[in-house]
């Protein structure tokens, strides 16, 4: 599967491996951090969030039209320089991102009001233009979540609203993208998870062994929404999916999670180098989870269900090898 068209991927050959090596998205989507109770300033409540959101719009936004150019190659500053006239052709891919990545982080902060725990307002994190244009965003939290039922509802909302709308923006690019012949494309190749897989066979229909498909922009950000869904959805430490499988199983959570690590070191070896980087991360924020003070309050029949749920997104939506090149 092709993220990008052919003539898109003049700069990625030399640069999208090195930057998802370092993988900075995932070192701030949707991590969660602790404060002191005192009330937010004005500008940490409002205006902060309100900047950031604006930048992030505006690097998306111009990531996205860097994607679409087909001119001669001379990078992104160049490019928003020459043609600043041009960066409403990154409207599809900025507005169809932001509004997978805005529906994920809303999921946490509702259910946050609900369980009455302080929350900041999603805060966006502007990046370069190269790739995506933004390194995702984080909910600070500003008091402890003290309650099982809390923690597993906070963890799980984002990750599953976030999905729902990816699922809706994928049918969308996907009847939008190009089928063409495998041995014409070159560049950066998208890894195809199991949900993908099935979803270009039901939009787009069975393809020859020499097809392939070229995502439209819409695509694009669907895949990377699903790509965010199943980063999150890691059994590991404060991670969402550390959040759902200590709710579900406690103590059981950090088993799994050093479970998870030879996998990482595994993938990393054989696949994508940017595995090290997530099991180095691991180790950094610590693979289990901290306690809540209800532990042993059972979180009934429903959550069960949906926590199952959560589990069975993550399979659908993980790929082992989410970048390549060819």
């Amino acid at each position: 599967m092709d993220g990008l068209g052919r003539n898109e991927h003049r700069e990625l050959d030399r640069e999208v491996l090195i930057d998802s090596g370092q993988d900075p998205v995932s070192q701030v989507i949707d991590q969660t951090e602790t404060e002191d109770d005192a009330e937010p300033s004005f500008f940490s409540k409002w205006t902060l969030p309100s900047i950031l959101f604006l930048l992030t719009v505006f690097t998306t936004l111009w990531a996205g039209a860097y994607q679409a150019y087909s001119g001669p190659v001379r990078g992104p500053l160049n490019f928003l320089l020459a043609s600043p006239e041009a960066l409403w052709r990154g409207i599809p891919f900025a507005g169809s991102l932001l509004f997978i990545l805005t529906t994920h982080e809303l999921g946490h902060y509702l259910l946050s009001r609900i369980h009455r725990v302080p929350a900041s307002l999603p805060l966006f994190i502007p990046g370069p233009p190269h790739f995506i244009g933004t390194f995702g965003a984080i909910i600070r939290m500003r008091g402890p979540i003290l309650s099982r039922r809390a923690l597993f509802d906070i963890g799980v909302a984002g990750p599953l609203a976030g999905f729902v709308v990816a699922v809706i923006v994928l049918i969308i690019g996907l009847s939008l993208s190009t089928v063409v012949d495998r041995t014409a494309t070159y560049g950066l190749h998208l890894g195809e998870p199991l949900l993908l897989q099935f979803m270009s066979w039901v939009v787009v229909g069975p393809l020859p062994p020499e097809a392939d498909v070229v995502l439209h922009p819409i695509g694009f950000a669907a895949w990377f929404g699903l790509f965010v869904t199943s980063l999150n959805l890691l059994p590991i430490g404060q991670l969402d999916g550390g959040h759902v499988a200590y709710a579900l199983w406690g103590s059981r959570q950090r088993t799994m999670a050093l479970a998870f690590l030879p996998i990482l070191l595994i993938l990393g070896f054989v696949g994508w180098s940017g595995w090290f980087l997530w099991a180095f991360m691991a180790g950094l924020w610590g693979v289990g989870h901290p306690p809540v003070m209800d532990p042993d309050v059972p979180l009934g029949r429903n959550r069960t269900i949906v926590g199952w749920i959560a589990l069975a997104v993550f399979v659908i939506t993980f790929a082992p090898v989410p970048f390549s090149f060819h």
